[in-house]
């Protein structure tokens, strides 16, 4: 009898631990849910014209999924007379706005340039579209990543220049690595 009482105890000592994990377990964030087309690590396909380009790019999640950051790199070789190539590496960060009235990002590359993103998601699904803020004497830039087939991502980044509409300064397309 006694065991059996101890064996009751011991029951139920694990089925309130057990419910107090449960409770405690983090609840599914759906912050990022129509980012889960880009999180990962992809690298350029194709044959890297007009450039001759190769590069790389990842998104993921950081500070505990309160942010996305995006890392990527470009090298390209040396044009004619040159000795060496051109590397450009740049490091985005995708936050929910303040407001929570959708996501805001700000790019910063190793040339210089700091742009800061309003994030849309256009009627086709998966896609999602940096545009910069529009400015007085400042030319406009937008970042276009559109999922297609064969798990790969076109990739379209556009300048207007002010007062112009947005015209295609290069664009290519990635593979999912993972």
């Amino acid at each position: 009898m006694k065991r059996l009482r101890h064996w009751v105890i011991a029951g139920i000592a694990w089925a309130l631990l057990a419910m107090q994990a449960f409770a405690q377990a983090p609840k599914q964030d759906e912050t990022w849910a129509r980012w889960k087309f880009l999180i990962g690590d992809w690298t350029g396909v194709g044959s890297g014209e007009p450039g001759k380009g190769a590069g790389r790019f990842s998104f993921a999640p950081d500070l505990d999924g309160k942010i996305l950051v995006r890392k990527s790199f470009s090298e390209y070789p040396p044009k004619p007379g040159e000795k060496t190539g051109v590397r450009h590496e740049d490091l985005m960060i995708v936050y929910q706005s303040p407001e929570g009235s959708g996501f805001r990002a700000v790019y910063f590359d190793n040339e210089g340039h700091v742009i800061h993103y309003a994030v849309t998601f256009p009627a086709k699904q998966p896609s999602v579209v940096f545009e910069s803020e529009q400015k007085p004497g400042i030319p406009r830039y937008r970042l276009d990543y559109e999922m297609g087939s064969n798990n790969e991502v076109q990739i379209t980044f556009s300048i207007a220049p002010p007062g112009q509409p947005y015209k295609v300064y290069i664009q290519g397309k990635s593979k999912r690595n993972d």
